[in-house]
């Protein structure tokens, strides 16, 4: 769901970042190693420098070229602490201790949990499909489930029956005293009915 999407995002731009640095700097070392650099590239020649003392300088006397950039650099590196911190947050939680009683504990595997917990929910009547993600600390979980409804399903209904069969059974097979759950419901689309 949500850590779904924000992981694609990542990736995509992750992607056309790594695409751009590695065009660039293979263009930079195609010219800089004698090939001929093509019509739009702004530099001469293999001996040409990225910035010529005119470029360098020309600036340096302006009241607002040293603000403006040290803003820019600062926007720029929060921008990517960011991004770090994103994306090394996790988002998911990949397992679950659970209290067995003699001090030791055992571990669940977060995925197999929330496999379980999908594939209970989609056999419900008037669920068409289901999507779980754990989140939160191993010891004190919480669920996010989206519930895809058929056009016919009363939401209220669903939910009772998600709350009584796939969650109790969650709940009682991992021994968890309460497993708080956001559950978003939707209906899935169809067709309009035709009279002939």
């Amino acid at each position: 769901m949500r850590g779904m999407r924000s992981g694609a995002v990542n990736r995509v731009l992750l992607a056309l970042a790594g695409l751009v640095l590695f065009v660039l700097g293979g263009s930079v070392l195609a010219v800089g190693l004698g090939a001929p650099s093509p019509a739009w590239w702004p530099h001469s020649g293999r001996h040409d420098v990225l910035l010529s003392r005119a470029e360098r300088t020309a600036w340096r006397d302006q009241g607002w070229w040293w603000p403006a950039l040290i803003a820019l650099l600062a926007v720029l590196l929060l921008i990517g602490l960011w991004w770090l911190v994103s994306v090394l947050r996790r988002h998911r939680l990949y397992e679950i201790l659970i209290d067995t009683g003699d001090g030791t504990g055992a571990l669940v595997r977060g995925g197999a949990l929330e496999s379980a917990l999908a594939d209970d929910a989609a056999r419900l009547p008037g669920v068409a499909g289901a999507g779980t993600q754990l989140a939160g600390r191993r010891t004190s979980p919480t669920l996010r489930a989206g519930l895809r409804l058929e056009p016919d399903a009363s939401p209220a209904a669903t939910l009772a029956d998600f709350s009584a069969r796939p969650l109790t059974a969650a709940r009682d097979s991992t021994g968890l005293e309460s497993l708080p759950t956001e559950v978003r419901l939707r209906r899935v689309k169809h067709k309009a009915d035709r009279v002939s």
